[in-house]
């Protein structure tokens, strides 16, 4: 997949209210949000332990895979239930939190 069709399937799930998957090398299962995109890059606020505080990254399309989750479900009260949410598969190691 190019990274044009990366971000054609990106875009849409730039909100705050939405949440995507995200799995890196090392820790699977991350819950984000899309915060944007560029032609190259995505970025991305990964939530952590500590409530309120995320971490915001960004990470080269050329190093993602985009695929959906099909175990997750997007809520929005005011939109119908979708069954599924976008997965990102990160192909290197989460970057380190610093606080």
């Amino acid at each position: 997949m190019t990274n044009h069709e990366k971000r054609k399937q990106i875009i849409p799930w730039i909100d705050p209210e939405k949440r995507v998957t995200v799995h890196s090398l090392d820790e699977k299962d991350l819950n984000a949000e899309m915060a944007g995109t560029t032609e190259k890059l995505v970025e991305l606020a990964i939530e952590t332990k500590v409530p309120h505080i995320k971490q915001r990254i960004q990470v080269p399309l050329w190093l993602t895979e985009v695929l959906e989750d099909l175990g997750h479900y997007a809520r929005d009260p005011e939109r119908p239930l979708k069954h599924r949410r976008l997965m990102l598969i990160v192909n290197e190691k989460r970057a380190l939190i610093i606080y």
